[in-house]
């Protein structure tokens, strides 16, 4: 069976998308298409907050753009020498709390150990941060223009001070027209399609109705997350399947569960 998933690929080690791969042992044929393109912003001022690390008490990153913002500061300001003398220990030495296996991948990958992993949501995870937080000295937050309000307000709440700096903004792929014309017409309407975000679905979802057609009711929607769902309820479409965590095999069981015959998800 075909699903499409709408999101760019991410080697692993193995040199495949994780997503394709669990996909594939369970049975179904995955393509990926990028909806996304991002644009960082704030790099300078970014760049010199990372470099106090005795301001703050901590960092939160709760996606892998963020992350990848840290890692343009040290190669654009020849910061990689000191970071790895000094700045990373630092950092290490205090909190740094991530969502999702992929974006604590990534801080792994600059040498900052990451917490809070497997709380998969930014609800969750603040509800873990205000378990653990105490510090008079605010959590350093890196985010994109688009993020939701959620987290820090719930910090807010507790009294936990934090301090966000918009590091980057999304704005739709350039090649999302023409790849999904590419694959509606090689290889048809997909069994499944899954979105993992509410930009991307935003981005994406004209051009997916105009090439289903009549055929867009036979279509199993899934979402990576309960706020993906969300958006894609208020646009009127059936969730069919929201990954209990986002993770490859939890989508990957559940988009196999809801294809099933009389399977449910």
């Amino acid at each position: 069976m075909k699903v499409l998933l709408l999101k760019d690929a991410k080697e692993d080690d193995c040199g495949q998308d994780p997503y394709i791969r669990e996909l594939g042992l369970h049975g179904l044929e995955a393509t990926l298409i990028p909806v996304l393109s991002f644009e960082f912003l704030s790099l300078p001022s970014f760049s010199e907050k990372l470099s106090h690390p005795e301001g703050y008490t901590g960092l939160i990153f709760t996606s892998p753009r963020a992350v990848e913002a840290v890692e343009l500061c040290l190669e654009k300001n020849n910061k990689t020498e000191v970071w790895e003398k000094s700045l990373r220990e630092k950092w290490n030495a205090k909190s740094v709390y991530v969502v999702g296996n992929a974006t604590a991948s990534l801080v792994n990958k600059i040498g900052l150990d990451a917490e809070g992993e497997n709380c998969g949501s930014a609800e969750k995870l603040a509800e873990y941060i205000c378990s653990r937080e105490s510090s008079a000295l605010p959590l350093l937050f890196p985010c994109g223009a688009l993020k939701r309000e959620i987290l820090p307000k719930m910090l807010k709440d507790k009294g936990i001070p934090m301090e966000s700096i918009t590091v980057y903004q999304t704005i739709p792929h350039p090649g999302i027209q023409v790849n999904l014309n590419s694959y509606y017409s090689k290889q048809g309407v997909p069994a499944s399609i899954t979105f993992f975000s509410p930009s991307g679905l935003a981005y994406s979802l004209k051009h997916i109705q105009e090439l289903s057609g009549d055929s867009i009711d036979q279509i199993k929607f899934a979402a990576i997350g309960p706020t993906t769902a969300r958006a894609l309820a208020a646009q009127g479409l059936p969730v069919s399947c929201t990954a209990e965590s986002p993770t490859p095999h939890a989508l990957a069981t559940g988009i196999r569960r809801v294809l099933q015959p009389h399977g449910c998800c």
